[in-house]
This record gives structure tokens, C-alpha cells and sequence, in this order.
């Protein structure tokens, strides 16, 4: 079976360091290069710094852009309590998006970190998303 890590590139390892610890709880694991492993989320977090305007890739037709930008892949986090969590994350630098909302599944608020980085808090209730399917 595959393993996952999840990386997030950002213009300053260490800025990010201190939002991703502050907001959410992270503890540092290992340094090295221009990275940094977050530990604490069920699977490595490694923060890469790379400076605004640098490529993408090698075929990306846009350099990398810290404004807040649309991706379909962002992080949840799934908390206990969000009000608190919430909280935590307004001050260590993120932008609320939307309201708190109530689903059958839990509650969910829609963040941006400081790089454009699209995120969401999460509680479950219940059953959490198994609150949506079916019996088989």
C-alpha cells in the first residue's frame, strides 16, 4: 500500500513553521534544505520554501503566485472544537472565508492561510461522514 506526505510550497519555511504550529498544534520533526516536516496530522506535513515567481514546474505556464488562488486540493483539519481552533488560526495569520456552517456530518469553516493556501476546519458529530452514506 502507498504512503501519502503532504507538501505545501511557501515563500518563507519559517513564517509558515509558525503559522502551521501556532494555528493548529503541529510539532516539528525534522529540518533540512529549505524544509521543514511538520509531525501531528496522521501523516507528514513538509513545509518547502520557494520564492514567489519561480516556476512551478517544468510545465507550468504560470510561476508560483502567493495571492489567493483557487486549487482543488486543500487541507482539512479536523478538530475537537472550532470555535477554539478557529480562533487559533485567526491569530497566527489566517483569513476566515466563510461562516461556520452545520452539516448532518459536523461543522465546517472555510480559511486561507497567509500564502493563498485554501484550508478548512473541521468537527465532526456523530458519526462524522458516515452520518451520509447508507447502510449496505
Amino acid at each position: 500500500m502507498p504512503s501519502l506526505l503532504v507538501n505545501i510550497d511557501v515563500p518563507d519555511v519559517s513564517a509558515a513553521e509558525a503559522f502551521y504550529v501556532g494555528a493548529f498544534g503541529f510539532t516539528v520533526g525534522r529540518r533540512f534544505g529549505g524544509a521543514v516536516e511538520l509531525l501531528g496530522a496522521g501523516v507528514p506535513l513538509y513545509l518547502l520554501e520557494k520564492p514567489a515567481g519561480t516556476p512551478a514546474s517544468e510545465v507550468a505556464a504560470s510561476p508560483r503566485d502567493y495571492g489567493r488562488h483557487w486549487t482543488p486540493v486543500h487541507l482539512d483539519v479536523v478538530v475537537e472544537e472550532l470555535e477554539p481552533a478557529l480562533a487559533r488560526a485567526q491569530a497566527a495569520g489566517a483569513t476566515v472565508e466563510s461562516p461556520i456552517r452545520e452539516a448532518v456530518w459536523g461543522r465546517i469553516v472555510l480559511l486561507a492561510d497567509p500564502w493563498g493556501h485554501g484550508l478548512c476546519i473541521l468537527q465532526f458529530k456523530g458519526r462524522g461522514y458516515d452520518e451520509l452514506s447508507s447502510p449496505t
